[in-house]
C-alpha cells in the first residue's frame, strides 16, 4: 500500500479521501454530509492509502494546542479486514514526535483497532452522529 498525504483541500489526495468519507460515512452509515464534512478539512492533514492505485483507506490528522486529533479513519467496504487502517495509522504516528498526545473518538466497532495501536479508552461511551462512539487516547 502506497500513503499519499495532503494539506491543501484542492489536492487529489483530498479528492480521494473526500470520496472514500463519502462512501463510509454517508452512504454507507448515513452521516448527513454536513456534518461529515465539518468544515475543518482545510485545518487538517489528510491521508490516503493506495492499494493498486485505487483509494482504499483514509484519515484525517488535526493538531490542536498540544494535542494531536485523529478523525474520520475509513475504509471502503470491500477493503476492510486487510490491515489497511493499521498499517497506514502505524505508519502516521511513527513519524510523530515523542511526547505528543494523540485523542480520537472511536465508533464502538472500532475499539479493537485502536487498542491494538495502544490507545486506551477515556470516559464513558457517548453518541455522536447517532453511533456509539468512546474517546481514546495514547501518549507517544
Amino acid at each position: 500500500m502506497k500513503i499519499e498525504s495532503a494539506e491543501k483541500t484542492h489536492s487529489q489526495v483530498y479528492a480521494d479521501a473526500a470520496s472514500i468519507r463519502q462512501a463510509v460515512f454517508v452512504k454507507e452509515q448515513g452521516i448527513s454530509a454536513q456534518l461529515e464534512f465539518d468544515g475543518l478539512d482545510d485545518q487538517a492533514t489528510h491521508y490516503v492509502g493506495y492499494v493498486d492505485g485505487q483509494p482504499v483507506v483514509t484519515a484525517r490528522i488535526r493538531y490542536e494546542d498540544q494535542v494531536v486529533h485523529i478523525q474520520r479513519v475509513a475504509v471502503l467496504k470491500s477493503f476492510r479486514h486487510h490491515g489497511y487502517a493499521m498499517a497506514l495509522l502505524q505508519q502516521v504516528i511513527a513519524k510523530m514526535t515523542p511526547g505528543t498526545q494523540l485523542e480520537l473518538n472511536a465508533q464502538a466497532t472500532a475499539i479493537g483497532l485502536y487498542d491494538q495501536l495502544g490507545f486506551k479508552q477515556t470516559g464513558e461511551p457517548f453518541e455522536e452522529v447517532g453511533i456509539k462512539h468512546v474517546k481514546m487516547v495514547k501518549q507517544l
